[in-house]
Formats: C-alpha cells, sequence, structure tokens
C-alpha cells in the first residue's frame, strides 16, 4: 500500500497512524474483510457503519475498499474536499447513531452483471472496476463471471465477502483515530483517496487502554526522537536513505560489533560482495521475474545492472572460489551488506520502511545431514541476541508459496526438516500456510515491544533451490562423489535501520548503558573542575565505557543536568571541590528524582561498576 499524507491528510492529523494496513491489491483481496480473528467481523461491520455514515454526509462521496486490519479498520473515499476533524466528530455521531438503531446485516448474492449494474447506477466507479477485475479474472481463467455477493444494514448496501456481525448493535466502543492520504490500488498514477483510520474493542476497557497505548506510542514516534537524540535525519536529495549523525552511528556500531562476537564464536566467515550487479545474476537467481519491480535499475554500456536488492545470490561466487569438500561444512558466509529496494516513496516511514538499508545477513552452506542441527543453532543464536534488549522472539513456519520454484519433492523434505528442528528447540510456533517465499520455506521471527505491538523482524530461509541448483554449488561427499549443498538465508536482526528504529521506540530512546550513544556525560560543577572531568573521561574509557562526554559549557549545574537528561543520559557524574581533591564523583542516574539522594564513589569503583554493566549488557 502506497500513501502520502498529501493535502487530505494535513487537515486532519499530522500524525502517522499506529494502525498497521496491509498492502491489498487484487481484486479478491479488496472485496476480502480481511477478518481472520473474531474481533475482525466488528471491526469490518464498524468499516461498514463508517461508510454509511461518510455517505450520509457526502451522498456524492465514492467508496474504495474498508477492510479490518490489525487493531482496528480503515475505509477509502472520493470526497469534495478534505476532511476537518469536526467531519470526523459528526461522522462519529451519525455511527452511533445507526450502532443505536441496531440494523441486522443482511449478506444477498445477485449475479456479476446485476452488480454491476447496480454500483454503477449508485455511481460507484471503484467498485465497479472491482467487478470488472473480477470478470476479466475469471475470462482469463476460462471460468464462469462470479456472483456478487452484497452484505446490506438499514439503508446502507457495500460489495463485500463478509463476514460481519450480527447487527450494528453487536459493535462494540469505537474511535475514529486519522485521515491519511492513499491512492486507490495503492498506485501513484491513481487517484488519491482519503483514508479513515478507526479502531473499535468489545469493551471500553479494552479500547481506553488502546488510545494510552496509541499516544505513549506518538510520544516514542522513533522519527521524533532521531531529531530530538541527534541520532539520525532524512533529506529529499535521497528519499528513504538515513543520513546518520554521529551518535546515530555510535548505536549502529555496536549493534554490529555485537553480532560481530556472536557470529565470530559460532565460526562465521565475514565476506563483502558489490553493490551494482548485472542483470544476467538476477535472472540466473530467479528474481528479475519475481522482483524486477523493486529493483533499482541502472545502465552502462549497454548492459543493464541493478543496485542489488538483496546479497544471496553473489555468496555463491564465493563458495564456487574453491573445490568443496564434506569436511568444509557447515560455512558460514555473513555480510553487512548494503542494500536497496526501489519502495514507492509514499511507503516510506523513517527508519521501519527505507529504500536504503544494512542488513546482518549470513548465507549458510551445510549437508543434509546437518541441516537440522544448524537450524537449532540459529534459533538459539536469536534468542541469545534478541535476549540483549529483552525482547522474547516467537516463531512462524512459513511453508511453500502457490509461485513456488523448484522440486516438489524438495520443499517437503526441507519443511520436514525445519519442523523437526522447531519441535527440538520446543517453544510453541505457529504455521503460516504458502506464506514462505518463492525459492525457500523460512521461519520468521516477531517480537512485542514495550508498547505491546507486534512486530514481524527477520527470517530463517532454507533453500534447496534457487542458490544450490540454480547456482550448480557442489561439495565432494566423503565417497568421492559430487553432492548438492543446502543453503540457509539468515537474518537475526535484520535490517540495522529498521531495528534500530524499533529500538528507539521500545525503550523510548533511554537506551540501556551497553548501547546508548552517549553513555555517561560529567558535568564539572566550575571551570576549575574540567581538568579533572577530562581525566575521569579517560578513566571511564580506560575501564570499558566508549562514549563519554564532557560538558565543559558555560551553563550552570541545573542545566547541565537538565540537557543530559533530555538526551536520555544513563548517568550524570558530577564532580565539585570535594569530588576533585577525593577523585570522587557524585553519580546521578537517569531518571532521579531531584530529591533522591546521590551517591558518590571514587572513579575506580565507578569505572569498574559501568565497565561490568557495558560488558555484561545489562538491561539496568
Amino acid at each position: 500500500m502506497a500513501e502520502d499524507k498529501g493535502q487530505a491528510a494535513a487537515a486532519v492529523d499530522d500524525e502517522e497512524p499506529v494502525l498497521d494496513a496491509p498492502d491489498r491489491g487484487s481484486a479478491d483481496e479488496l472485496l476480502d474483510a480481511g477478518a481472520h480473528a473474531p474481533i475482525d467481523a466488528m471491526r469490518h461491520s464498524t468499516a461498514h457503519v463508517m461508510a454509511e455514515a461518510v455517505l450520509d454526509l457526502f451522498p456524492d462521496g465514492k467508496l474504495g475498499i474498508g477492510p479490518a486490519i490489525k487493531d482496528g479498520f480503515y475505509y477509502d473515499f472520493d470526497l469534495p474536499r478534505p476532511l476537518t476533524p469536526d467531519d470526523l466528530a459528526a461522522i462519529e455521531a451519525r455511527m452511533r447513531e445507526s450502532i443505536k438503531a441496531d440494523h441486522p446485516f443482511v449478506r444477498r448474492e445477485i449475479s456479476w452483471e446485476d452488480g454491476r449494474a447496480l454500483e454503477a447506477s449508485k455511481g460507484q466507479p471503484y467498485k465497479v472496476e472491482i467487478l470488472d477485475d473480477l470478470a476479466r479474472k475469471a475470462q482469463e481463467a476460462g471460468t464462469a463471471l462470479p456472483a456478487t455477493s452484497l452484505y446490506e444494514h438499514g439503508p446502507f448496501s457495500d460489495l463485500c465477502k463478509g463476514p460481519h456481525v450480527e447487527s450494528t448493535g453487536h459493535i462494540g466502543p469505537f474511535k475514529l483515530l486519522a485521515v491519511a492520504g492513499a491512492y486507490w490500488r495503492g498506485d501513484e498514477k491513481r487517484p488519491m483517496l482519503q483514508r479513515i483510520y478507526g479502531t473499535v474493542w468489545e469493551s471500553q476497557a479494552e479500547l481506553d487502554l488502546f488510545l494510552e497505548r496509541r499516544e505513549e506510542a506518538k510520544k516514542r514516534d522513533h522519527r521524533k526522537l532521531g531529531v530530538q537524540l541527534d541520532l539520525f535525519s532524512f533529506h529529499d536529495v535521497s528519499p528513504g536513505s538515513a543520513f546518520w549523525h554521529p551518535k546515530g552511528q555510535r548505536i549502529w556500531r555496536t549493534l554490529e560489533g555485537a553480532m560481530r562476537e556472536l557470529q565470530d564464536r559460532r565460526g562465521y566467515q565475514e565476506v563483502s560482495t558489490p553493490i551494482v550487479v548485472s542483470e544476467r545474476l538476477w535472472r540466473q537467481s530467479g528474481h528479475w521475474d519475481h522482483y524486477a519491480d523493486n529493483m533499482f535499475i541502472v545502465e552502462a554500456e549497454g548492459q543493464k545492472f541493478s543496485l542489488k536488492p538483496m546479497n544471496c545470490p553473489e555468496s555463491t561466487f564465493i563458495y564456487r572460489s574453491h573445490l568443496r569438500s564434506y569436511r568444509d561444512l557447515p560455512l558460514r558466509f555473513s555480510e553487512f551488506g548494503r542494500l536497496h529496494r526501489n519502495e514507492r516513496s509514499g511507503a516510506l516511514s523513517g527508519l521501519t520502511r527505507v529504500r536504503q538499508f544494512i542488513q546482518d545477513d549470513a548465507h549458510i552452506y551445510v549437508r543434509p545431514d546437518q541441516l537440522t542441527a544448524e537450524i537449532e543453532a540459529l534459533l538459539g543464536e536469536v534468542r541469545e541476541s534478541y535476549g540483549w534488549f529483552g525482547l522474547e522472539p516467537r516463531f512462524a513456519f512459513a511453508t511453500r508459496p502457490d509461485k513456488a520454484i523448484g522440486d516438489p519433492a524438495l520443499w517437503d523434505l526441507a519443511e520436514g526438516l525445519i519442523k523437526d528442528a522447531l519441535d527440538r528447540v520446543g517453544g510453541d510456533y505457529v504455521v503460516k500456510p504458502k506464506d514462505g517465499t518463492f525459492y525457500a520455506p523460512k521461519i520468521d521471527i516477531y517480537i512485542d515491544d514495550a508498547l505491546g505491538r507486534e512486530w514481524q523482524m527477520a527470517t530463517i530461509q532454507i533453500d534447496l533451490t534457487m542458490l544450490p541448483e540454480r547456482f550448480d554449488l557442489t561439495y565432494i561427499d566423503e565417497d568421492g562423489q559430487p553432492k548438492r549443498p543446502m543453503a540457509i538465508h539468515r537474518a537475526i536482526l535484520g535490517s540495522l535501520e529498521r531495528f534500530i528504529g524499533i529500538l528507539v521506540e521500545h525503550f523510548a530512546g533511554a537506551f540501556p548503558l551497553w548501547i546508548a550513544p552517549v553513555q555517561a556525560v560529567i558535568i564539572p560543577i566550575a571551570d576549575r573542575h574540567v581538568d579533572a572531568a577530562r581525566e575521569l573521561a579517560d578513566v571511564l574509557r580506560a575501564g570499558g565505557l566508549r562514549f563519554v562526554e564532557v560538558d565543559d559549557s558555560d551553563n550552570r549545574m541545573q542545566n547541565k543536568i537538565r540537557l543530559a537528561q533530555g538526551q536520555k543520559v544513563p548517568y550524570m557524574l558530577i564532580l565539585g571541590d570535594r569530588e576533585v581533591e577525593a577523585r570522587s564523583a557524585a553519580v546521578r542516574r537517569r531518571g532521579a528524582a531531584k530529591d533522591e539522594p546521590q551517591e558518590v564513589l571514587p572513579w575506580a569503583e565507578i569505572a569498574a561498576r559501568l565497565g561490568a554493566e557495558v560488558r555484561e549488557r545489562r538491561l539496568g
């Protein structure tokens, strides 16, 4: 879904909605309520009631689509003017009237011809387009025209597959949240519609909790905190690409260093491959057929190249640079590769949806008898690394999609081995049928952040076809015969840009000491204490702190403390005459109350304590 806040959004709300609105493009999807959990039927029903209210206020309005989404619903409208906050209040009032009337939701099935004629007579061109797309698909498939299902409640009817609640009176407490611009069908060449987001819950307590968390999410928005903490910025000379400031780069390098340490312990070998790659490679891998629209294409000397959107095919050239023996496997190649994906401009969103990013990628080549143990070890890597941030990962097993390439028997083999590994590791996991990539089944990683929001993180993919078969990878088995290895594509933190954006919001910018971009600020009370403050900074660096600053500005001490607190620095160390003489410092922790007593400790003890906190990656 490509969204652009545009002229529609500015009229109501300049905040990005918290709701998770997935891409929806095909005619079948446009008709689908998106109801996959019991409350989703209520959410989709509320979207219908909202559409009724909007048409009541704007009789010439045109309807787009209105699915249930995570935590709520939306509906797209083509209206004669931008909506205002007063309009949302009026829409909510009309919705409450419809809910009070307790209109039953009634499903009616009619022929495609009658459905198209009905929508055309109501002046609903977007609904007519949906029906025309269904007819085209039927014609291409050589099947009969599909029947059309409508749902009616009171005076309103809408083209819809359902399901819905029994009646409007079964709709729970709701709230309209925001308006954003949304191109019809996610196509920037199509009309810009106004998308109204809302949420509905079974109880007022659940609605209140959601709204409370939403307000907290606004405060934690990484795009705001990134500016406040001087971590990164974005500029229109390179849309969707972060400009990392020194403090943001410190976080980046700390994450990268922690992952390198983990990978060194596990026997990874780090590699680096080119960013600009020939079209020939992507045709060989199959990405050109499946992913070309998302690539940045460049031409030179009559040849087509692309900025690489992923690292995987290039690792095969390093694998094939030597004859490999069964004794060489597993072979683990890691790469912090810079990737580019041509995301639509309207879909870009801070660090969490970018065009340029670096991923903690790895490609692992194993013998079939090694696969299960390697997956188990990878799941352990995931748990260890996410534990550094107090996050508990969950796993989902995504199986063969309809457009998969390769031998179905190999898919069955890979899926069986993945299931064995997940079962042996223990813990709950969910199965996502047909959600694997076109070349591999996979394990997706999910976490919940401090606000209870679910994030899909990185992935582990088991590839028996795309790399091994298409690039003719072999090793010499113990019987002297060439055999085909299996390939594992894995990213743990995934896009470091996205991961940092999530961490900023999870910690509200107040990072644990080990990853904080400024770990301690030393505050000399007077100019005569500055030299001692710099000496203390050296002691702390020798003890294991990397990012120590001395505030030698002309500000008063309380202002210096206030500035450090605004930057969410974990420790403030204050030096006056007595402290300098005793080679000690008053230690003030982040978030401490004004009247909280400050511990005065020797420099060596401060360095030892804070150094241990960093080395052990304590959360606080």
